[in-house]
């Protein structure tokens, strides 16, 4: 009668173990006892390795205790292991297990018999996961296994009794044989972590111990972002999440694309409520779209593939664009369907922002804390915050940030006259014209009109005019009003293109541009002085002749100056003749 009852307990704890370990996670546990001799473990070391995050400490509840019975040959153990008489490992853990099932809940055993509530577990467990588990299971939120280890993380015992302890090197050392469950106790920011980013807790992990080690690994995934701004040029693209393009270059008041990438929680399906919210920073010197001219970003959502309509606030204040979820799992696609969600999930942000001219400028001067704008990263920054605790909704982590940059370039020519290059002409006026968008005229601050009148330049007292907030591209100089005496050599325009090069991923180096002039330019008139001879200010230099004017040849000199010389006699002959004829005609009237 005894060796049944035994054989009978061996069989439902050998079931639980098959259905329950490793989070409902091991392989099936069997009565073999070849190749060594069944001996009770009385105890057992459990490592749980996260090479990453090395502050992350660990916290091992036990259960049930049990004879946990594996085969041992030459002092070592091996083969699969089964546990027998099953207990309670303390009146607390078997107040918060029990305590986890509400009453109306006609299935749970009606007392607290640990063998009962063994066999229920398992019974549960197999029911929740028919397709059964393996060593990659993450526990559902709300699912039995998740109930309990959610009531005992909760359970107020003290550390070191009853069989609680904290593996601050996820190592555990000689744990009485039972089933345990194990958590994370507190996460880290070590500094070699990946990225930076804040660590985030397993999902719960259920393992019998005794005999031979558990090396178990968290069944995690801590979430990433990525920022990336998209090329203007032919062909630009944002890269992909592992490689995003980083840095791109606008002109000014020009829209540029930006997006934003994260990925979840690799155990997000244990979260009953999982908070997520991008933080991204702009430059002072931009501003993002908002929608219909409000104040409200204008940005779109997906998840995955998803475009999502609902679940989420988008908000602009202080420089910072915000799009927070409150609960990432109740985003709703087109009329309010929901979106699936798993580990592999990815959450993308997409928005549009600009250099913005009104913030740059005032009264047409650039402010002073811009002067260093041109040639110089505007630097991006995003982080993501996100859920990192499966049993609270307090419990927060974040990412390091990532940047994206904005380039912007100038030019900066200077007007002389053939006769002395050294001095600049003052007064010449020009326009700026992109070579495809001929309606248009640039202004000195970058922006269009198409009022050529009002974006004419005209070079200052040195012969210079500054034009800032150009982006890559072909552009060109007309000249429309030369300086007293000289010739317009350059009313046909000067056609020369903007060249960027390799952008640096920084904010730091400041980027002179390339520039090269249209075939058939007569580069005696005009001139690109070279980078390496320029100081580094975001700038295509360009020298620009005028020729000198030239008075008309003369050859009739001489027979000019005879014809003043006859036509002077001419009228003294005239005068003296009409002062003779008056005279004799007052004397014929006086006879």
């Amino acid at each position: 009668m005894s060796m049944n009852k035994n054989i009978a307990r061996l069989a439902v704890t050998a079931g639980l173990t098959a259905a329950l370990s490793f989070g409902g996670v091991m392989a099936p546990v069997t009565m073999a006892f070849a190749g060594g001799v069944p001996t009770v473990a009385q105890s057992g070391d459990v490592t749980i390795k996260d090479s990453t995050y090395t502050d992350t400490t660990f916290k091992g509840i036990q259960i049930f205790k049990a004879k946990v019975t594996q085969d041992q040959k030459d002092s070592a153990w091996n083969g699969p292991k089964t546990v027998s008489d099953i207990e309670w490992a303390s009146d607390s853990v078997r107040d918060a297990v029990t305590g986890a099932f509400t009453d109306d809940d006609s299935t749970k055993p009606s007392g607290n018999d640990a063998q009962e509530w063994a066999e229920w577990i398992k019974k549960k467990t197999k029911a929740e996961y028919t397709s059964g588990t393996d060593a990659s299971t993450k526990l559902d939120a709300g699912t039995t296994l998740d109930k309990i280890a959610k009531a005992l993380e909760k359970a107020t015992t003290a550390e070191g009794t009853n069989g609680w302890r904290t593996g601050t090197d996820g190592k555990f050392s000689s744990l009485d044989a039972g089933y345990w469950l194990f958590v994370t106790a507190s996460v880290g920011e070590t500094a070699n972590a990946t990225a930076g980013n804040t660590d985030t807790f397993t999902s719960p992990i259920f393992a019998v111990v005794g005999g031979s080690d558990e090396n178990l690994t968290p069944k995690k995934q801590v979430p990433t972002v990525t920022k990336a701004v998209k090329d203007d040029a032919k062909g630009g693209t944002f890269g992909s999440f592992k490689k995003p393009n980083m840095a791109a270059d606008s002109q000014m008041d020009q829209y540029v694309d930006y997006q934003l990438i994260g990925t979840v929680a690799g155990n997000i399906n244990s979260y009953g409520t999982y908070k997520y919210a991008f933080t991204d920073k702009l430059p002072n010197s931009m501003t993002p779209k908002f929608k219909d001219g409000g104040t409200t970003p204008d940005v779109k959502v997906m998840i995955g593939d998803t475009v999502v309509a609902s679940g989420y606030n988008a908000k602009y204040e202080d420089n910072t664009l915000t799009v927070d979820f409150p609960d990432l799992k109740k985003c709703g696609a087109e009329g309010k369907t929901a979106i699936a969600l798993n580990g592999d999930s990815k959450v993308t942000v997409e928005y549009k922002a600009k250099l913005d001219s009104t913030k740059i400028f005032e009264s047409g001067t650039i402010k002073t804390e811009f002067n260093g704008l041109v040639g110089k990263a505007q630097k991006n920054t995003v982080k993501l915050t996100y859920s990192n605790n499966p049993h609270t909704t307090d419990g927060t982590g974040t990412t390091v940030e990532h940047p994206a940059y904005d380039y912007t370039y100038g030019i900066d020519v200077t007007k002389v006259g053939s006769d002395d290059e050294g001095k600049g002409l003052e007064g010449v006026e020009f326009t700026l014209q992109e070579q495809d968008d001929t309606n248009n005229f640039i202004k000195a601050d970058g922006t269009k009109t198409k009022d050529n009148e009002q974006a004419k330049l005209k070079t200052d007292a040195s012969g210079k005019i500054n034009v800032v907030g150009l982006d890559e591209g072909t552009y060109v100089l007309t000249e429309v009003k030369p300086a007293p005496g000289y010739n317009n050599s350059h009313s046909a325009g000067i056609t020369f293109t903007i060249t960027r090069g390799t952008l640096p991923a920084d904010d730091t180096t400041v980027v002179n541009p390339g520039c090269t002039l249209a075939t058939g330019t007569n580069e005696n008139l005009v001139k690109v002085a070279q980078t390496n001879t320029e100081a580094a200010d975001g700038k295509v230099h360009l020298t620009v002749t005028d020729q000198k004017g030239t008075g008309l040849p003369l050859t009739g000199l001489n027979g000019v100056t005879f014809t003043w010389i006859a036509g002077g006699a001419v009228l003294c002959i005239g005068v003296a003749h009409l002062i003779r004829s008056r005279k004799q005609a007052e004397e014929s009237e006086q006879e």
